[in-house]
């Protein structure tokens, strides 16, 4: 009987740190919760708020702000392209130098393989022609 209520007793006190850390978790996970609702609906009433306040002057200043907004987008987007383009020229120049120059550079195999492919079907294909031309002289000859 001794034994029973000691283990009893020994699995009672093993549960209660077990719940009294799930209420803990339970309890800061509200907390959290509820903070961050709290700063969502701040956040939500401060922007109802500038935009009400900003409205008046985006519609007295729009024939200005429109074209300059349009304007800077474009300017922005052509200096980005050109850069992009810059930066693109430069690194195939520097491959095609690596190339060259012999110090074979990602993809050099794969374009040598390529190059050898090419050269095969097209000297496939001169054959063929040269045999068809022969073969189309001989009949036009004939008759």
């Amino acid at each position: 009987m001794t034994e029973q209520y000691h283990d009893r007793q020994q699995q009672h006190y093993q549960t209660l740190p077990q719940r009294s850390h799930q209420i803990v978790k339970a309890v800061t996970a509200a907390t959290a919760g509820g903070s961050l609702l709290v700063l969502s609906g701040l956040t939500l009433a401060g922007t109802v708020i500038a935009l009400a306040l900003a409205t008046p002057l985006l519609v007295i200043f729009s024939p200005v702000l429109v074209p300059a907004a349009i304007t800077i987008f474009l300017v922005c987007s052509g200096f980005l392209a050109s850069g992009g383009f810059g930066v693109a020229a430069v690194s195939v120049l520097s491959w095609i130098y690596r190339y060259v120059t012999g110090k074979h550079p990602p993809g050099a195999e794969q374009l040598d393989q390529a190059q050898t492919k090419l050269s095969i079907k097209a000297r496939e294909m001169k054959d063929k022609a040269e045999h068809f031309g022969q073969q189309h002289a001989t009949g036009s000859q004939a008759s």
